[in-house]
């Protein structure tokens, strides 16, 4: 959720007159980490992931779930324990630190992370679901026996009409977002969330507005006029505007941060070798986010009703936009300086690397910039593209000043640059390293959706650290324009779009000179392969090095001699996600998993480990396949088959229990879902 910062945090009107304060001081902060950190070379991988839960509380005599507000006590009571293992050096033998839980948007949210960051090594890899695992357990230890640590994208009835919350609290109390249906006390309440969320409301001059499509089923009203919606409400200023046309017919209407903001997703952050290799992943991963999000889907349901949408994303992207009328485009600029055409969460604006391979014409998204800022970076000897990165990242204005970090010591700190940096969310982050730190670069991977099981989050976390191997030790090339991405983004939140939509992605992803002549759909469990290419799966004339771990530090790909550039819009082209992932039959594109299979076959690996491997990929090239369906697609079908579901589109209180118990039966491997896991899934999990 970014910087947890200890103070006073001022009000819009009182902290507005800070903003080019913060951005001139965040710029400078910038360039003292640049100065001495822009040649830094040589750091190893090291990672990690980021899993969010909802502590979701049972009464299973009236048949309800309820998200409990206990954060603080509850991570107050993880804090001690995590001291006290960490002093009694009573630390599971799998791992070498004790894993970290931290505070989230909502009250109901726990954070967990690893205690210390993954190395390249096999074992760490493997070891990532007992970790994940581990997290869970030790959430549960501190909880009351009626709740429960839930990995759930978002929670069906929040904002439903009754009680959703455990205790009850009126929104009529919502004093920071005016929200019609979320109370204030569902906001964490460190000083700097109810600010956040004030000052999103204060700058754009009206609460935010976030309309979904209602999913129209054999009983849903039409047309669909939402009549759990408090029209006739008069508590705040800003209360007459659901009716003045905030609230679209058929759909789904939404008022506050805390509707986004108060999801939970997966994300993973690699350290690269220097900066230059992670701007080259940043920029490779760009054209994946969307194609993860689509099958990391997980969330259809909202506000008590089923929508026609599978994905949080253009929820949170609404959420937080503090964008005023002038910078949408309602009205002439005359206060503001920039038309913004996106919220500030949303998918990234342009590719980043200095990589021969990226071509102008990729950055085809209208991306204002501060010239002031631009100039100042590119006299200071950045590049462009950095440069109009920053640029740009810097059009907003920092929503939350403290009053006592206004003035800093710039050499040391970098507040006033993460102020800025950290409120950009975008679907990669791009993360200087931070100063008087051992941290060196690195890039966050942020689109995916969180999985309701520990073995689903691990397989995608493998897939994802394992591809971006792939990515630098075979050269690829993923590059297509971002105006696709974008497009790609819409579709990929669209109902099934695993299987209902096809997505822009590259023709030919491989380095000049390479081919695949062999087998590379599997990640090979036996000899055959390697004695089919002496050990690499792309055929080359260059001697092949195994390497034991996952690494850094790759060479950069050079440029054939007599380069010719077909136009852009030749290389790419529409795809299915089935193709995506695995590949086209009787085509030279080998799919994501077929570049994954390849890296991981050049790799000296033993079997066991490729077999373990196997396992978690088998669930990415399924879901990818159709043969098992997405979170969001089972959540649906289980809504939908439910006996006191009435085909109107509306989440019961009983449903909603239902379904979130079921959730946690197969999580702890008690239910079987073979339409979502893997047949051997319980005896995986039974067996951890």
């Amino acid at each position: 959720m970014g910087l947890l910062s200890l103070g006073t945090p001022l009000s819009w009107n009182d902290g507005k007159k800070y903003a080019d304060h913060v951005r001139a001081h965040g710029i400078t902060q910038f360039l003292y980490i640049w100065d001495r950190l822009k040649d830094r070379q040589g750091d190893e991988l090291l990672w990690g992931d980021e899993v969010e839960y909802m502590v979701v509380a049972f009464d299973d005599q009236a048949k309800t779930a309820r998200l409990s507000l206990r954060q603080s006590e509850i991570l107050q009571k993880l804090s001690n324990v995590v001291a006290h293992l960490e002093a009694s050096n009573d630390i599971p033998q799998e791992f070498n630190a004790v894993p970290l839980f931290h505070p989230e948007y909502g009250r109901y949210m726990l954070e967990s992370t690893p205690g210390a960051p993954y190395t390249g090594s096999l074992t760490d890899l493997l070891s990532v679901e007992l970790n994940m695992r581990y997290r869970r357990k030790l959430a549960r230890r501190f909880l009351k026996p009626h709740e429960i640590p839930l990995t759930v994208t978002s929670f069906p009835r929040l904002g439903a009409p009754g009680i959703f919350t455990e205790p009850y609290f009126d929104p009529v109390n919502a004093t920071a977002s005016h929200s019609l249906f979320l109370p204030h006390e569902i906001t964490n309440p460190h000083a700097r969330f109810p600010t956040l969320t004030a000052n999103i409301r204060s700058r754009r001059g009206s609460k935010v507005a976030i309309n979904l499509p209602i999913f129209v089923d054999e009983k849903t009203p039409r047309p669909f006029v939402d009549p759990t919606i408090p029209w006739d409400r008069n508590v705040y200023p800003e209360d007459p505007e659901a009716k003045d046309g905030a609230a679209l017919v058929d759909h789904i209407y939404m008022d506050a941060m805390g509707f986004g903001m108060g999801c939970c997703c997966l994300q993973l952050t690699f350290q690269s070798c220097n900066v230059a290799e992670a701007r080259r992943v940043y920029d490779a991963l760009v054209p994946v986010g969307p194609i993860m999000l689509a099958l990391t889907a997980a969330s259809p349901a909202w506000r008590g009703y089923l929508a026609d949408v599978d994905c949080r994303w253009n929820v949170i992207a609404g959420s937080v936009d503090d964008r005023t009328e002038e910078e949408r485009g309602l009205k002439p600029l005359k206060e503001n300086k920039f038309r913004i055409p996106k919220s500030r969460y949303d998918s990234v604006d342009s590719y980043l690397s200095q990589d021969w391979r990226n071509r102008p014409e990729y950055n085809d998204n209208p991306s204002p910039y501060d010239e002031e800022i631009y100039d100042r970076l590119r006299n200071h000897g950045i590049d462009h593209l950095l440069a109009k990165h920053v640029a740009h990242l810097f059009i907003r204005d920092p929503l939350v000043v403290f009053s006592e970090m206004v003035d800093q010591d710039d050499s040391i700190s970098s507040d006033h640059f993460e102020n800025l940096q950290s409120t950009n969310w975008q679907t990669l982050r791009f993360k200087p390293p931070p100063p008087n730190s051992s941290i060196g670069w690195r890039v966050e991977f942020r689109s995916m959706e969180v999985q309701i099981t520990d073995f689903e989050n691990a397989a995608f976390s493998a897939f994802i650290v394992l591809l971006s191997r792939a990515i630098l030790s075979l050269g690829l090339n993923f590059y297509i324009p971002i105006s696709k991405v974008d497009e790609n983004m819409n579709r990929a939140q669209k109902r099934d779009a695993v299987r209902e939509q096809k997505f822009y992605f590259r023709k030919n992803v491989l380095a000049p000179g390479r081919s695949m002549d062999f087998p590379y759909t599997e990640a090979a469990t036996d000899n055959t392969h390697a004695e089919a290419k002496a050990n690499s799966p792309y055929h080359s004339h260059a001697p092949i090095h195994k390497d034991k771990v996952l690494r850094n530090c790759y060479p950069d790909v050079q440029p054939p001699e007599g380069l010719e550039r077909p136009p852009v819009e030749e290389e790419y082209e529409e795809m299915t996600i089935n193709e995506i992932i695995n590949g086209k039959k009787g085509h030279c594109f080998p799919g994501l998993m077929g570049v994954v299979n390849a890296y991981v076959n050049s790799l000296d690996v033993e079997f066991a480990i490729k077999d373990k491997l196997r396992k978690y990929l088998n669930l990415v090239k399924h879901r990818a396949d159709g043969s098992l369906v997405t979170t969001a697609t089972w959540m649906r079908n289980f809504i939908r088959s439910h006996p006191n579901y009435k085909f109107d589109s509306v989440i019961s209180d009983e449903i909603n229990y239902d379904l979130m118990k079921a959730i946690d039966d197969i999580e702890r491997g008690v239910r079987q879902a073979p339409e979502l896991l893997p047949e051997d899934h319980l005896n995986r999990v039974n067996g951890l």
